[in-house]
């Protein structure tokens, strides 16, 4: 069960655009086997970029490792399967969304909502919503070790957020990945790390508050 640690991180794209980014410094965390990291903050605090730096989409300094294998250890194609990124809004390389796919549990599809029928439509003829639940299940195909997640259930009504919340719970305490989830909203992250919740896991989550280019503990002024 992988751990993913991210040590003394700075995006190259916000220390050469300060004037866009709050994110001032170097930041590190790690995020244990199974549990859920929760990360909010103002916007332009940098989250999205310090996803993006983790998962070696954009430049950076620093280091990222999942359990004993550094990034730099890796091709950048391969890390990024195992530390898989998922932004609020996915790209797509083909025109029907089936074709994305080589095999797909239907039980998987059921616990989305989804119909199975929507693999033959056009990706462009499917709402920002389904989009969205499609790319988590492309991205949890790949069996990842750890799945940072950037907004993902902005574009979903309350039930298929809870869909959401759900299978990335069963996923996390089933597969043992590490889960960094950025959310604006505070009744969601509660949801997601106290340990009564309903959808805790074995392991209890965590919440973090990025402000002034730090990591701080939930109600910790910059």
């Amino acid at each position: 069960m992988p751990r993913l640690r991210v040590q003394e991180l700075f995006s190259s794209i916000a220390e050469s655009h300060p004037q866009n980014c709050a994110w001032r410094q170097p930041v590190s965390f790690d995020v244990a086997p199974g549990e859920c990291l929760c990360l909010h903050g103002p916007s332009g605090a940098g989250k999205t970029l310090l996803l993006r730096a983790a998962a070696d989409l954009d430049r950076s300094t620093g280091s990222a490792w999942l359990d004993d294998v550094e990034r730099q250890a890796l091709p950048a194609h391969e890390w990024r399967r195992r530390v898989a990124y998922l932004p609020a809004e996915s790209a797509w390389w083909f025109e029907r969304m089936g074709e994305h796919f080589s095999t797909l549990d239907p039980d998987w599809l059921q616990s989305l909502a989804l119909d199975p029928r929507m693999l033959t439509q056009r990706v462009e003829d499917l709402s920002t919503g389904e989009r969205q639940r499609f790319a988590l299940l492309r991205s949890l195909i790949q069996q990842p070790g750890a799945l940072l997640l950037d907004e993902p259930t902005a574009s979903l009504d309350a039930p298929n957020t809870r869909r959401v919340e759900q299978l990335v719970t069963r996923w996390r305490d089933r597969h043992g990945i590490a889960v960094v989830w950025v959310s604006h909203d505070a009744a969601q992250r509660r949801r997601l790390t106290q340990p009564q919740g309903p959808l805790q896991g074995p392991l209890q989550g965590r919440q973090l508050r990025f402000a002034g280019g730090r990591l701080l503990p939930p109600g910790t002024r910059p």
